[in-house]
């Protein structure tokens, strides 16, 4: 059984993650560099506040600095309660809100594993001819995307846009190192893929485009999207740090007309 990680390791591994120096650090956090290696050998033990302190410049996630008071014998400050608390009505309303608002453009709301929590009315017709069982709660934003009887068949450029889902997903488990975005990780990058020869025009669109789109083929012919993501600004609780709204615009003329929103 491996051995729990002390504060200075996991205070060493963010600093790793965010490219610090030990130097970096202490100008960036106002302490000594003296103090930071310190911490993180294990001969001081840093108080409290000095762990959130530290915490907020390394900018980690409200969850992992619950885990590092309890490294350094503190109990955790952020309170994680489930979607369905009522304290959290208020934050539901505020997304809901929002996803009503991005109409007439798809989008929705996901958790850390990347579930969706809820979507708005413009999702629904892109998501006709998948699979119901990946529809069912707890319905997998990715899994959708991904999975052969999901959205896949349909994504014109499935090669790129499968490449930056895995990477994204990646780059998340790579700062949190929860077990349960590498079991996703795992199962995503199983699925039969095969790459074939990439379209002739797939160097000529990405060398037009200013983003990477999602393009999807739909009775309406194909449609392009540009995705945007937003998070809450301010959060001081666990789950709601961890929602995210991804929002996808046209990102052509042909797009905008078959959503009825050109003019």
């Amino acid at each position: 059984m491996a051995e729990p990680r002390t504060v200075g390791d996991i205070v060493r591994s963010w600093r790793e993650v965010r490219r610090f120096s030990q130097l970096d650090l202490a100008v960036e956090a106002g302490v000594s560099q003296r103090h930071v290696s310190f911490i993180e050998s294990g001969r001081a033990a840093p108080s409290r506040d000095m762990i959130l302190h530290l915490a907020e410049y390394l900018d980690v996630p409200l969850r992992e600095r619950n885990v590092m008071l309890l490294a350094g014998g503190y109990a955790p400050v952020y309170s994680d309660r489930s979607w369905q608390d009522p304290a959290l009505n208020s934050a539901k309303a505020a997304l809901d809100h929002l996803l009503r608002a991005h109409e007439p453009y798809p989008a929705l709301a996901v958790d850390r594993h990347w579930n969706i929590i809820s979507t708005n009315e413009a999702l629904l017709p892109l998501l006709e001819g998948v699979d119901a069982d990946l529809l069912t709660p707890p319905a997998n934003a990715l899994r959708i995307s991904l999975h052969p009887r999901g959205l896949a068949p349909r994504i014109v450029n499935l090669g790129e846009w499968r490449q930056h889902l895995l990477d994204r997903l990646r780059r998340q488990f790579r700062i949190c190192h929860d077990p349960a975005l590498d079991v996703l990780l795992r199962e995503l990058s199983d699925y039969p893929f095969d790459p074939g020869a990439p379209p002739k025009e797939a160097s000529d669109h990405l060398a037009h485009d200013i983003a990477l789109p999602l393009r999807l083929r739909s009775p309406n012919g194909i449609l392009s999207f540009l995705s945007t993501v937003t998070v809450f600004g301010t959060p001081v609780e666990v789950a709601l740090s961890e929602v995210t709204l991804e929002a996808f615009y046209p990102a052509d003329q042909a797009t905008a007309h078959a959503l009825g929103i050109a003019k």
